[in-house]
């Protein structure tokens, strides 16, 4: 461990200087979408206990920070406001340092976002690793690290959240974000024509139930959301939903619709439906650790997918017997564009029955 400690810090940090500053801030994001930060805490402690902090964690805690402030660019230039809702349920935690839901929900799905974010966050970086502001424990990113700064310098980290917010912004304001990747992203042109179908339906009288449902993608027993035990989802901060232990590997398609989201680990997969539901599907709790161990994913980003397809098959007892909570997740994450979201009561579930009712 040694080693990766010496090239992190004596070489990227006190050699690269500005420079390394800058990398590792840029590069942390990526990592985190892939479980390999959690491979960073024992560097953190075997800094702490050498020289009493740790001057890595808030350079990479810089990573946050500038896709808050993309979030934010997101929010002020987007016209959808399906995608203004989700940023806006995202964007509290994510300035506290829980960084997920604008990952899951916003700028990883829209794609250049995400990269406009990891380079704005270089510069927060950047200008920390000048100032050799350190962490005295290993906690939480955003406003929520303030606390754990050695030496009182808070300032100058709160100076370093300031700069990524802003680096963030304005790369995604200028060059992340055009409308088009938040039209591909919900299927407008198809959602448009299901809107006009629907009115023809309506005028006929036919049953519209097939547009207010979403199925079950697994077989087992349902859990309530608030019940979770993970904040980011109980929270119910990246939407409205529920949760299922599942007893059968097959994770299948809940709609007709598009996916959206691959993540690299495929512990978790987003769909769109042809209606404009997004729907986030989070295998087990913490099993972006694995990276990608236990899921074997027959899709692909922007994959047209229907009702019942087989998406992913999914090693339950490896992930049970590695010691992670199979307890998976299952939210829409726009929920602010619908009045209500309701489960079915059953306790427990097979795939392909009725897992919630939407009502616009």
């Amino acid at each position: 461990m040694s080693g990766i400690t010496w090239f992190l810090v004596d070489v990227m940090l006190k050699v690269g200087g500005v420079f390394g500053g800058y990398v590792l801030a840029a590069t942390f994001l990526p990592l985190v979408t892939v479980g390999m930060h959690q491979g960073l805490i024992p560097i953190h402690l075997e800094l702490i206990n050498g020289t009493g902090s740790t001057t890595l964690l808030p350079i990479l805690a810089m990573a946050g920070a500038g896709q808050v402030g993309a979030a934010i660019a997101i929010y002020l230039k987007t016209k959808d406001k399906r995608l203004r809702n989700t940023v806006a349920n995202a964007l509290p935690v994510g300035i506290l340092g829980i960084g997920e839901p604008l990952i899951y929900g916003v700028v990883l799905p829209l794609g250049r976002p995400f990269i406009t974010a990891c380079l704005g966050a270089g510069f927060g970086g950047a200008f920390l690793s000048l100032s050799s502001v350190g962490a005295i424990s290993v906690g939480p990113s955003g406003l929520a690290l303030i606390p754990l700064i050695a030496d009182n310098n808070y300032l100058l980290y709160i100076a370093g959240l300031i700069i990524s917010y802003a680096g963030g912004f304005v790369l995604t304001y200028l060059f992340g974000y055009k409308e088009k990747l938040v039209n591909k992203l919900y299927n407008d042109s198809e959602a448009e024509n299901t809107v006009e179908t629907v009115e023809n339906k309506k005028e006929e009288n036919v049953d519209l139930v097939n547009d207010k449902t979403v199925f079950s993608p697994l077989t087992g027993a349902l859990v309530p959301l608030e019940a979770v035990n993970d904040e980011v989802f109980s929270s119910g901060s990246i939407g409205k939903g529920t949760a299922i232990i599942p007893t059968d590997g097959q994770l299948r398609a809940p709609v007709d619709g598009t996916v959206t989201t691959v993540f690299p680990t495929g512990h978790a997969i987003g769909i769109t439906s042809k209606e404009g539901v997004e729907i986030l599907m989070h295998i087990g709790l913490d099993t972006v650790e694995s990276e990608g161990k236990y899921f074997d994913v027959k899709v692909k980003k922007d994959a047209e997918v229907a009702k019942g397809d087989l998406l992913s098959i999914i090693d339950i007892e490896g992930i049970a017997d590695a010691g992670y909570d199979l307890t998976s997740p299952f939210v829409i994450t726009n929920s602010g564009d619908f009045q209500s979201i309701v489960c079915t009561e059953s306790e427990n579930i097979k795939t392909g029955d009725l897992l919630l009712t939407i009502d616009r």
